[in-house]
C-alpha cells in the first residue's frame, strides 16, 4: 500500500468576522490539517445580516425591537434543538429572516441532520425567506454529504441568472464537485459560468487548484488556472503559492515545488509551514532527506518551530530515503513531544519497513503499537495485511483481517481492497463475497484494483465465466484492462470453449489506448476458428494482415472457404490477397466448388473469376473441368471468356 499526499497539509488563514456564514473551504478536503480552517480562505460575509445582532450600546434600540431579536434568537436556538423540525417551522417560522434560517441551515449540517438540512430549504424556498448566504450554506452542506447531485440540481433551479453567476455561490458549487471527487465536472461548469457572466475572484482559482492535486493531468492544469486568473488581473499569493506546492508535492516534482517556493520568497511572501511542508512532502517523493534536513534547518532559523505536520512529513522523507535508523530515531522523538498519539508516524514506518522485506520489523513495530494503545482507524491493519500478503504469507494476511473485522465497523475503498486481496490470495471464497456484499451495502464502488484482484482471484479458482463478467463490469466503469490479465483470460476462455467471450475481451483490448502485443492478434485468431466464428476471424485477418503470420492466414483462408459464410468469399479472397500471402489452387479449389453446389450464387462466382487473372492467378485443370460440366448453371458465353483468360495466364506462367 502507498501511502502518500496524506501528510504535509494544513495553512491556516487570519479570519474575517463572519459571525453567520462560514464560507466554503477552497483547499483539497482529503488532506490532513491542523483544523477545519486550514488551507481556507475566509472573507466578508455574503450578505451583511446586521440585524441578527444584538442592538448597539451605541444606539439604543426600542423595546419592541429588542422584544423582537430575543423572540428570534429564542426561535433559532428552539428549532436548532427541536426533534420535529416541521412542526416547529409551522410555530416560530414566521418570525424568523433568511438569515437566522441560514444559521440553522449550517448547525444542522454540523450535527449531519442532513434530511432537517434539506427538509429546512425546501421551506425556505416555499416561504421566499431565502438569500444568496442561503443557496452557498445549502450547497455547501450537500457537498459535506457527498451529494452533489443535489447540490447542481439547486444550483440550476436558480432563476435569477445574476444570482446564479454570483461568485459566492459559485465558488460553493464548485468546491463541492470538488471535494466529491467531480474535478472534471467542475471545470466544465466553470467555463459554463464564465460564459453566464461570473466574475472568478482568487476563493474560485484556489478552489479549482486544490482539485488539481488529485487528477492524473493535475499540473498542467494548474498551470493553464494560474495563466488565466494573471490573465484576469488577479495576483498570487501565499495561499496560492501553498495550493501550487501542494499540487507539485502530489505529482512529484520536486524542482517545480522548489521554484514555487523561491517565488514565494522572491515576491516578499514569508514561507509557512504550510509551504515547508509541502516542499518536504515534494522531497519524499525520492528520499531526498540532505535537501529535506537543509529546509528544516532553514525553518528554524526563521523562527518557526516544527509542527506534528513537519516532523511527520520529515519523517517520510527519510523512510523513502531507506534511514531506517534515523526514521526510528524521529518516531521516538514524534513520541516524546507528544505527536505519536495517531497511527499515521507508525504506518509510515511500517510500510517501509514492509517494502524493503523487512516483514519482521514491521510486525515489531505493529505490536509495540499496539501495545502502547495508540489510537488507530485500522490503517495499520492495512498496512500489515498488504504487508503480509506482498510476502506471500496469506494466512498471517487472512487472520489480520478477520482481526479488522471483528474490531472496526469502520470501512473506505482502501481497507476494503487490501481485505479483499487477502482473503484471494487465501482462497477464502466466502469472505470474498461478504467484502463484496458489505462494499454494495456500503455504496462503495469498486475501483480499478478492486477488479484486478477479483479477475486474478476468478482465474486461480478457474471461475472464468465469472472473470469475464467481472472484466466485463471494469471496461463498463471506464477503467481499460491490462494487457497481461486479458491475455491469460483470452487463453482459458478459449480453452473452456468459450470463444465469444474471449473474442469480447480481445475487443476490449484492441479498442483501448493501449498498444497491444503483435502475438495476440494471432492468438485470438485460432480461438475463432476453434469456434467457428470465421466472419470476427475475417475482421481480424482485415484489420491487423500485416501483424500475423503467413501460416495463419492461410488457416484462416481454408477453414473460411470451407465453412465460411459464401457472400463473405470473394472479400476474403481479396484481403487474403492484399496481406502478401499468395493464394494457392486448392483454396480457390475450394471456394469454386461451393459456389457451383450454390447456382444461385452465379454471379460471385464469376465475379470470382473475373478478378483471379488481374491478380496473377488462373484456375487449374481440375477446376476448370469442374467449371465446364456445370457450364449451363452460369452462361456459356461468359464463362468461356473468363476461362479463357485464365488459360492466357497459364500460359504466361508456365513460358516464365
Amino acid at each position: 500500500m502507498e501511502i502518500s499526499s496524506v501528510l504535509g497539509c494544513g495553512l491556516s488563514r487570519h479570519a474575517f468576522a463572519c459571525p453567520l456564514l462560514t464560507l466554503i473551504p477552497s483547499g483539497p478536503p482529503s488532506t490532513a490539517r491542523a483544523s477545519d480552517s486550514q488551507f481556507t480562505y475566509e472573507t466578508k460575509a455574503l450578505v451583511k445580516e446586521t440585524d441578527t445582532e444584538p442592538p448597539s450600546s451605541a444606539a439604543p434600540a426600542s423595546a419592541k425591537k429588542r422584544h423582537l431579536y430575543l423572540a428570534r434568537k429564542a426561535a433559532v436556538l428552539e428549532l436548532q434543538q427541536s426533534p420535529d423540525l416541521n412542526s416547529a417551522l409551522q410555530r416560530l417560522g414566521g418570525i424568523l429572516k433568511a438569515q437566522d434560517l441560514n444559521v440553522i441551515i449550517r448547525d444542522l449540517g454540523k450535527l449531519r441532520r442532513w434530511q432537517d438540512v434539506s427538509q429546512l430549504f425546501e421551506w425556505m424556498q416555499q416561504n421566499e425567506k431565502i438569500n444568496v448566504a442561503s443557496y452557498s450554506t445549502y450547497i455547501k452542506s450537500m457537498g459535506k454529504n457527498l451529494n452533489p447531485i443535489k447540490a447542481l440540481e439547486i444550483y440550476n433551479s436558480i432563476p435569477d441568472e445574476s444570482t446564479r453567476a454570483n461568485v459566492f455561490i459559485c465558488n460553493s458549487i464548485l468546491s463541492c464537485l470538488i471535494r466529491n471527487g467531480k474535478f472534471d465536472s467542475s471545470i466544465r461548469l466553470f467555463d459554463k459560468m464564465k460564459r453566464d457572466g461570473l466574475a472568478p475572484d482568487i476563493v474560485t482559482y484556489n478552489t479549482l487548484l486544490s482539485g488539481c492535486i488529485k487528477v492524473k493531468h493535475g499540473y498542467s492544469k494548474a498551470i493553464e488556472l494560474v495563466k488565466e486568473l494573471k490573465y484576469n488581473g488577479l495576483q498570487m499569493d501565499s495561499i496560492l503559492y501553498g495550493t501550487l506546492l501542494a499540487v507539485c508535492a502530489s505529482k512529484n516534482l520536486c524542482h517545480e515545488a522548489q521554484g514555487y517556493f523561491d517565488q514565494i520568497r522572491d515576491e516578499g511572501h514569508l514561507p509557512n509551514l504550510y509551504h515547508y511542508s509541502s516542499l518536504l512532502n515534494a522531497y519524499s517523493s525520492d528520499g531526498n532527506y540532505k535537501k529535506a534536513d537543509e529546509l528544516v534547518r532553514e525553518m528554524r532559523s526563521t523562527g518557526l518551530v516544527p509542527n506534528k505536520v513537519i516532523l511527520t512529513t520529515l519523517l517520510k522523507v527519510y523512510v523513502r530515503g531507506g534511514l531506517f535508523e534515523k526514521s526510528r530515531e524521529l518516531l521516538t522523538e514524534l513520541e516524546a513531544v507528544g505527536y505519536a498519539g495517531d497511527e499515521m508516524p507508525y504506518c509510515l514506518l511500517m510500510d517501509g519497513f514492509s517494502k524493503a522485506g523487512c516483514i519482521d520489523e514491521a510486525k515489531s513495530l505493529f505490536d509495540e503499537m499496539k501495545k502502547k494503545g495508540v489510537k488507530s482507524d485500522g490503517y495499520a491493519h492495512s498496512i500489515m495485511i498488504a504487508a503480509f500478503c506482498r510476502a506471500e504469507l496469506f494466512e498471517e494476511a487472512k487472520l489480520l483481517a478477520q482481526e479488522f473485522e471483528d474490531k472496526y465497523n469502520k470501512y473506505d475503498l482502501v481497507m476494503l481492497n487490501t481485505m479483499l486481496c487477502a482473503y484471494c490470495r487465501a482462497g477464502e471464497m466466502e469472505s470474498v463475497m461478504k467484502i463484496m456484499k458489505k462494499m454494495d451495502e456500503l455504496a462503495i464502488s469498486p475501483d480499478y484494483k478492486t477488479f484486478h484482484i477479483l479477475i486474478k482471484y476468478f482465474c486461480k479458482e478457474k471461475l472464468y465465466i465469472l472473470a469475464y463478467r467481472t472484466l466485463e463490469d471494469m471496461h463498463g466503469k471506464g477503467h481499460q484492462p491490462e494487457e497481461e490479465l486479458c491475455s491469460s483470460l483470452i487463453f482459458h476462455l478459449g480453452r473452456t470453449k468459450a470463444h465469444s467471450e474471449a473474442f469480447s475481451v480481445y475487443n476490449m483490448l484492441r479498442y483501448g489506448k493501449r498498444t497491444m502485443c503483435k502475438a495476440l492478434h494471432e492468438k485470438i485468431l485460432h480461438i475463432l476458428i476453434s469456434g467457428q466464428l470465421l466472419k470476427d476471424a475475417y475482421v481480424v485477418v482485415k484489420d491487423n494482415a500485416d501483424l500475423i503470420s503467413q501460416p495463419a492466414i492461410k488457416k484462416v483462408a481454408t477453414v473460411f472457404m470451407k465453412k465460411g459464410n459464401i457472400n463473405l468469399i470473394n472479400d476474403v479472397m481479396k484481403v487474403i490477397h492484399g496481406s502478401g500471402y499468395k493464394i494457392d489452387q486448392a483454396i480457390f479449389q475450394v471456394a469454386i466448388s461451393r459456389y457451383i453446389e450454390h447456382p444461385e450464387k452465379k454471379e460471385l462466382l464469376l465475379q470470382l473469376l473475373q478478378w483471379m487473372p488481374g491478380q496473377g492467378y488462373f484456375v487449374d485443370s481440375s477446376t476448370r473441368n469442374l467449371i465446364l460440366k456445370n457450364l449451363q448453371l452460369f452462361g456459356r458465353q461468359l464463362t468461356a471468356e473468363t476461362l479463357s483468360r485464365h488459360q492466357m495466364i497459364s500460359k504466361t506462367s508456365r513460358s516464365v
